[in-house]
């Protein structure tokens, strides 16, 4: 029920009910203007965009904890919304009073240096931190918390392409590295060199996610923290499950590994140190010492997987292949990190020219000798 009414004081008193049967009103000093305020709540109502006013009054702090509370998120995951959250500038603001002009002014801040950063954040720092945010209010949306998402059309920093940072490793230095590991872990910087794996995922590695027969590994865990108080064992990467196809003297390597440095605990973990499993601290620590030996001081141990993939990529293997290998979700991802790598159309069109015109004038010369000498 909806209606508009003059009180005493000559205001007019606009009110209506919502869905749950709550009444709402307001007054005004003109008919036409309360009439048409109760249209539009009116057409809200009707067609389900109508929320509660009182619920944007709630701080976008504490909606955030109500939101992330309900998130199945990693530990890390977890992490970087806390982050996101204490840079917001509006956190303490009501929800429904966060429009897209402070959205913007946020994403401004974090690009300029402040009294506790020489420079602005990282383009990709920003659009992650942006994005955790975001989801949370297209959750209130969805929450009937605000009518509208104050982050639609927000302009992020331009990035610049992965690939102009990226360092590949050549076989040489992969070898070297190999040749300077010590021997317990030789076996995991080669898991990372030639089957993709990342670090958490090698850390991670049991003896049943080996099959020798088959040749395979399957990623079905990692290993996250920065050491043993920290350590604790979590799914892969949002849809990086998968079987790893790998070369018979990888298996070799891990089923030597095994016989001659066994396995730890009832769960048959590959690799540990002391007693206890790689972390991110020791697996650090470890390849910095090995790539010291080896004259390798440029490279990470992510790098090992960026050989990986270029060596895929060098081969010929399609995207799709590579984005499964890596445990990329989308093919996408695989084409922004690599996409520098694959042949250009340039590329391809000249040598798919050249193949032509060899066919073409080869075969027509051989054809001409042959008339020519003819009888």
């Amino acid at each position: 029920m909806a209606s508009v009414k003059k009180r005493p004081d000559g205001k007019w008193r606009a009110r209506y009910r919502d869905a749950a049967g709550k009444e709402h009103a307001r007054h005004f000093p003109r008919k036409v203007d309360a009439q048409r305020w109760l249209d539009e709540v009116t057409a809200d109502v009707m067609t389900g965009r109508w929320v509660d006013p009182r619920s944007g009054k709630v701080r976008f702090r504490d909606w955030f904890a109500t939101y992330a509370e309900r998130q199945i998120w990693s530990r890390g995951t977890r992490l970087s919304a806390q982050q996101a959250l204490h840079s917001a500038t509006f956190a303490d603001m009501p929800i429904g009073k966060i429009a897209n002009a402070h959205i913007q002014e946020w994403i401004k801040g974090m690009t300029v240096r402040g009294a506790k950063k020489a420079t602005g954040l990282a383009p990709a720092t920003i659009e992650t931190r942006y994005n955790l945010i975001r989801q949370a209010f297209k959750q209130a949306v969805r929450d009937r918390v605000i009518a509208e998402d104050p982050t639609d059309g927000v302009k992020l920093p331009r990035q610049r392409r992965k690939a102009a940072a990226m360092t590949v490793p050549t076989v040489e230095q992969v070898r070297r590295a190999l040749e300077c590991a010590p021997d317990w872990f030789r076996t995991y910087v080669a898991v990372c060199a030639f089957a993709g794996l990342r670090l958490g995922e090698a850390a991670g590695l049991q003896l049943k996610d080996v099959d020798f027969l088959r040749r395979t590994i399957s990623v079905r865990r990692q290993l996250q923290g920065a050491n043993n108080h920290a350590l604790e064992e979590v799914p892969p990467k949002h849809q990086s499950e998968r079987a790893i196809y790998i070369p018979l003297r990888l298996a070799e390597m891990l089923s030597a590994h095994v016989q001659e440095f066994g396995v730890r605990g009832d769960d048959e973990w590959l690799f540990s140190v002391n007693g206890r499993l790689l972390n991110r601290g020791s697996a650090g620590h470890y390849w910095r010492e090995t790539r010291k030996a080896a004259g390798l001081d440029e490279f990470t141990l992510h790098d090992l997987r960026h050989f990986y993939a270029s060596a895929l990529i060098a081969d010929g293997c399609d995207v799709v292949t590579v984005q499964r290998a890596l445990g990329h979700s989308v093919p996408s991802i695989t084409l922004n990190t690599y996409s520098h790598l694959w042949p250009t159309a340039e590329d391809k069109t000249r040598t798919a020219a050249t193949g032509l015109m060899t066919a073409v004038l080869d075969g027509g010369a051989d054809s001409l000798r042959t008339a020519e000498g003819s009888p």
